[in-house]
């Protein structure tokens, strides 16, 4: 059977179908490792961070997309590892209904490959991506092998991406370079900046700190050396 004819609804199957409510719950399985987990989250929150000042998209992982009201019980329905969607509300969701979301697909998707994936994610799932979701931008990542693709929709096709000198991918849609760092997948801005995480401001601000600290420190321990030595200093 051929994938288009797979996916198309017949009126014969009827005792096959859902027509399920709108407000779904999402039904994915767990990320198969911690690796895919924490590579999940990473981008979910370097996203979420540099785009902070903004209530306009909407980005999550391992959540099911429902994308046909007409549904059979195990088609039409994916759950991306990681996915934004452009033009939209930002606030919490139980699962991404299309229907209920002004017929919205996805502007961006990353797949977080594994043994047990690896097939689906660059062939039945790149299909259904290009074919009938339009996603602009489709990328892959294999958190063992560092394996790392991105794909364009261009004239109805994914083209492949090419990388630049640091093997970074650009994501048009996005506006933001994806590339691998210290064997994670991580966003990258237009001049090569590293999107950090909240955590690692956090760090960064606290080092700051001390290194303001430690300034402060010393120069208080010359100002105490020379008064022992010269008396106060002159007004």
């Amino acid at each position: 059977m051929s994938f288009a004819s797979d996916l198309k609804y017949s009126e014969n199957t009827m005792e096959d179908v859902i027509f399920p409510p709108s407000d779904l719950y999402s039904d994915e399985p767990p990320l198969e490792t911690d690796l895919h987990r924490l590579q999940m989250t990473l981008l979910i929150q370097c996203l979420e961070w540099v785009w902070r000042n903004r209530n306009n998209f909407y980005a999550s992982g391992n959540l099911t997309i429902y994308y046909s009201p007409r549904q059979h019980k195990s088609e039409q329905f994916r759950g991306p590892d990681f996915f934004v969607v452009l033009d939209t509300e930002r606030k919490p969701r139980k699962s991404w209904v299309v229907w209920e979301e002004d017929g919205k697909y996805p502007n961006v998707i990353v797949e977080i490959l594994s043994s047990a994936t690896a097939d689906t994610d660059r062939g039945l799932k790149k299909q259904i991506y290009q074919d009938i979701w339009r996603t602009p931008n489709y990328f892959w990542f294999d958190p063992d092998t560092l394996e790392f693709k991105g794909f364009e929709l261009v004239g109805g096709h994914y083209q492949e991406l090419k990388s630049n000198e640091a093997g970074w991918l650009w994501s048009s849609q996005l506006e933001l370079y994806l590339g691998v760092h210290n064997s994670k997948l991580r966003f990258f801005t237009y001049i090569g900046e590293l999107i950090p995480t909240p955590e690692e401001v956090a760090q960064q601000e606290q080092l700051q700190r001390e290194q303001a600290q430690q300034q402060v420190t010393e120069m208080e321990a010359l100002l105490t050396r020379y008064r022992e030595r010269f008396g106060e200093l002159p007004e």
